[in-house]
C-alpha cells in the first residue's frame, strides 16, 4: 500500500448544503426540458424550497430522482401531499421507477436534463448559481488543515464532476481528485483508491453508502463517519454500528489527530 495518506469526502450535504440549488435546478429542468403535460410552472415556485422536498431529499441517491420528486410535488393534483408522502417513502425506489415507467422516461435522459439546467444557469449567471450552495466552513477549514499537515483530500460525489469542481474552486479548495457520478459507484471508486492511498477516513451523509463500504472486504478497513449535519433520515442515527461513527461539525478537530 502506498504511504500517501488521504481523507475522502462526499460533497452535497457534507461540504456544502445545496438544498436551494437542488430545488432550483430541478424545477428549471422541469420547466425547460421535461415537456410534461401534467405540470404548469408558477414562477413563485422558485422563491423557496417546499418542506416536502426537504423531507424527501434524504432518500435521494442520484440527481435525476430530484426531478421526479419536483415533478410530483408541482403536479396539479400534487400526489405528494403530506398524507401520501409516507407511503411514497416506504417504497421510494419502486415509486421512482413507477414514475419513470408511467411517463416513458429514462433515468439517464432525466439526469442529462439536470446537467443541462445547471449548465444553463452557469452560462447565464454563474455567481447566482454558486450562491445557491451554502458551504459548511468547518469542513472547508478542516480540509485546508489536512493539506497543511501533508494529508491529501479527495471528493466522491453523485453530482457531476464539473459542477462540484466549479463550486470547490470558488471555495479555494483543490482536492487531489474529484469523482462524479460519471465514474461509477462510490464503493467501486473506494476499492480502486485503496490500491494507491492509505485512506484515513470517509465522511458521508448517506448511511447506506457507509454500510456498503464496511461490508465490502476490500474497503471494510476504511474509517467511516456519518455527517450528522447532512441530509439524514430520522432513523439514520439509530442502530448505528460501532464501525460507523456519527460525526458532528464541532468534533472535526478530533480527526486531525488520526
Amino acid at each position: 500500500m502506498s504511504s500517501q495518506k488521504i481523507f475522502l469526502f462526499d460533497f452535497d450535504g457534507v461540504i456544502v448544503d445545496g438544498m436551494q440549488e437542488y430545488w432550483h435546478s430541478s424545477l428549471l429542468a422541469c420547466e425547460r426540458y421535461l415537456n410534461s403535460p401534467n405540470i404548469t410552472i408558477d414562477q413563485k415556485l422558485y422563491q423557496g424550497v417546499p418542506n416536502s422536498f426537504k423531507e424527501i431529499r434524504p432518500w435521494v441517491k442520484y440527481g435525476w430522482e430530484m426531478i421526479l420528486i419536483v415533478h410530483e410535488i408541482i403536479r396539479t393534483e400534487n400526489p405528494l401531499k403530506s398524507h401520501n408522502k409516507e407511503d411514497f417513502l416506504n417504497n421510494y425506489h419502486q415509486n421512482c421507477q413507477r414514475i419513470l415507467n408511467e411517463n416513458s422516461w429514462i433515468a439517464e435522459d432525466i439526469q442529462k436534463m439536470l446537467d443541462k439546467s445547471r449548465k444553463y444557469q452557469i452560462d447565464k449567471d454563474f455567481k447566482s448559481w454558486v450562491n445557491l450552495h451554502k458551504p459548511f466552513f468547518e469542513i472547508i477549514n478542516f480540509m485546508k488543515e489536512l493539506n497543511k499537515r501533508g494529508i491529501k483530500t479527495g471528493v466522491i460525489t453523485t453530482k457531476g464532476k464539473i459542477f462540484a469542481e466549479k463550486i470547490l474552486k470558488q471555495l479555494n479548495i483543490f482536492p487531489e481528485f474529484i469523482f462524479g457520478y460519471e465514474s461509477g459507484t462510490k464503493i467501486k471508486i473506494a476499492e480502486e483508491l485503496t490500491q494507491t492511498y492509505e485512506i484515513l477516513g470517509f465522511i458521508e451523509d448517506r448511511k447506506k453508502t457507509l454500510v456498503d463500504i464496511k461490508q465490502n472486504s476490500e474497503t471494510s478497513h476504511i474509517p467511516c463517519f456519518l455527517a450528522d449535519w447532512g441530509y439524514l433520515k430520522e432513523s439514520d442515527k439509530n442502530k448505528l454500528s460501532n464501525e460507523i461513527k456519527l460525526l458532528k461539525l464541532g468534533n472535526l478537530g478530533e480527526l486531525v489527530a488520526i
